[in-house]
């Protein structure tokens, strides 16, 4: 994407772990995949270094993961969490599923929060941190009443899928109006699936103008949780919503990325 512009980044760079998805090349040849917009706003925004996860629980573990990265994207992604993760039963409305994906990132979550580990959720990465915390999802929230449709539209250029959708209003003085500078953000919509319950510790701090939640942070949390449920990975340079909050978790990274090196610099030290 040409509008993408290099920011300097003296230095090592830290690690994002980017989630991958399980897919099929041509309808056949089975890969993990990840979306070239979340790659260039890591590594152009954030100023990280990108590195894509295939999530199979078969090659790789969880404190693997975490010693190899300093933080981690979540990713949206079409299959979603399988609902047995929340304690539902599977329906035709609750769509496709990853079941390696769930093993992977619904332990990964509750890792990272426990150990202070920065991660970013978006759209299913945003449903991933709520199941994690015990929350549940509604299968298709355009089926309940008073609610939008918030999935991306069938038809149009990618443009058009990915073109601003409804508002997001925002806790006031909460993490992201801080981030923002605002208390109501446009955003754009690509998602079938919602929150249904919180999980424990997940505070809601933002919402459509239905009542759907949109933003969340894990309370009392070490490192930095937020996570959306719209794609900020879209025009994240350019984008006045989705820069500072790339910006915001690359920081975050580093942050982490460098107590790590002077933590590990002084056990040797006392060593």
């Amino acid at each position: 994407m040409e509008h993408l512009r290099t920011e300097p980044s003296p230095g090592r760079r830290p690690v994002v772990g980017i989630i991958g998805n399980s897919d099929l090349l041509n309808g056949e040849y089975p890969v993990h995949s990840g979306g070239r917009m979340n790659s260039e706003a890591v590594s152009l925004v954030a100023g990280c270094v990108p590195l894509l996860i295939p999530a199979d629980p078969r090659l790789m573990s969880v404190d693997e993961l975490m010693a190899s990265c300093d933080g981690f994207l979540l990713t949206g992604g079409r299959p979603n969490v399988h609902p047995s993760e929340y304690g539902e039963d599977e329906t035709p409305a609750h769509g496709t599923f990853d079941r390696c994906r769930d093993a992977i990132t619904l332990p990964l979550v509750r890792a990272c929060v426990a150990a202070g580990q920065p991660f970013l959720g978006i759209c299913r990465g945003f449903q991933e941190v709520n199941v994690a915390m015990g929350g549940t999802l509604y299968p298709e929230i355009r089926d309940l009443p008073g609610r939008m449709n918030h999935r991306m539209p069938p038809d149009g250029s990618i443009e058009e899928k990915f073109a601003l959708r409804h508002k997001v209003t925002l806790t006031p003085d909460g993490v992201f109006a801080q981030v923002f500078g605002a208390t109501e953000v446009m955003t754009n919509s690509l998602h079938g699936q919602g929150i249904k319950t919180p999980g424990a510790r997940v505070v809601i701090e933002g919402t459509a103008p239905d009542g759907t939640p949109e933003a969340l942070r894990i309370a009392d949390a070490p490192g930095f949780t937020l996570s959306v449920q719209w794609h900020p990975e879209w025009c994240a340079d350019a984008d006045p919503v989705s820069r500072p909050l790339f910006t915001a978790f690359g920081q975050a990274v580093r942050d982490f990325a460098q107590a790590r090196r002077l933590g590990m610099a002084a056990n040797v030290d006392a060593a």
